[in-house]
C-alpha cells in the first residue's frame, strides 16, 4: 500500500499505524500550511489529563507552504515541552531507554517545522523497528495518482476517531487514569509499552489487515 500524509509533529499512533500497513510513504511538503492540525502539535497523556504541546511558527495564518513554515524560537517551547514530556513520563517503563534520543533531537534548534518533523520522524521509525520507504512529494497534487491512499488530514484534532475507517486503537498500559486514552502522540505508546509498540500498531489497524 501507498500512503500520501502530511508531515506532522511527534504523529499520534494513528498515523504510525497508517506507516506500518505501508510499503511506501509520501510526505506532502508543497501543501499550504493549516492551522489547528497535528502539523505543529501532539497531545500526551498527564496525571491532569491529555496535554497539548504546541510548536510555535511565524505567520501561521499566511498561505505559506509547509516545507517553508518557519519556527517561532522567541518562546521557550522546547524547555516547556521537554519538561512537559518528563513530567508525564519520567516514570513510565521505557522513558530512560528512550528519553535521551527524543531529548537530544528536540534541543537541536531547528529553523523550519519539516526540519524538526522530519528527524523525529525517522527516529520514531527506527525506534519502532519500522522499515518503510519516505519520500517528500515534489509538487501540490489535488488528487493523487492511482494507487495512493490519500490521508491528509486524515489524522486530524476535530475530526472523531470513526472518521478513520482503518483505525480501531488496541488498548494498552498507560500511567494515568483509569478509561483508555485512545490515539495520543507516539510518545505515549514508546514511553509505556518500549519493544511492543509496533505490535499495538499492527493491532490497531484491522481494516488494514486485508488490503
Amino acid at each position: 500500500m501507498k500512503v500520501l500524509i502530511e508531515t506532522q509533529y511527534m504523529p499520534s499512533v494513528a498515523y504510525f499505524t497508517l506507516l506500518c500497513h505501508a510499503e511506501e510513504v509520501f510526505i506532502e511538503v508543497n501543501e499550504n500550511f493549516e492551522k489547528q492540525t497535528y502539523r505543529n502539535r501532539c497531545e500526551i497523556l498527564t496525571s491532569h489529563g491529555t496535554q497539548r504541546l504546541t510548536v510555535p511558527v511565524h505567520s501561521a495564518n499566511s498561505k505559506i507552504p509547509i516545507r517553508n513554515m518557519q519556527i517561532d524560537h522567541r518562546q521557550k517551547w522546547i524547555n516547556n515541552h521537554w519538561r512537559a514530556i518528563q513530567s508525564a513520563y519520567g516514570k513510565a517503563p521505557f522513558f530512560e531507554y528512550y528519553s535521551t534520543y527524543f531529548e537530544n533531537e528536540l534541543k537541536k534548534e531547528k529553523k523550519h517545522l519539516i526540519e524538526l518533523n522530519q528527524p523525529l520522524l525517522t527516529l520514531c521509525l527506527r525506534l519502532l523497528q519500522l522499515n518503510v520507504s519516505i519520500e517528500f512529494t515534489k509538487k501540490f497534487e489535488l488528487t493523487p495518482a492511482k494507487g495512493i491512499l490519500d490521508a491528509r488530514s486524515a489524522v486530524h484534532p476535530k475530526k472523531p476517531l470513526e472518521s478513520m475507517t482503518w483505525f480501531q486503537p488496541k488498548e494498552y498500559y498507560q500511567m494515568f487514569g483509569k478509561n483508555f486514552v485512545p490515539n495520543l502522540s507516539i510518545l505515549d505508546l514508546l514511553f509505556c509499552v518500549g519493544p511492543n509498540a509496533l505490535m499495538v500498531l499492527k493491532q490497531s489497524g484491522v481494516f488494514l489487515k486485508n488490503k
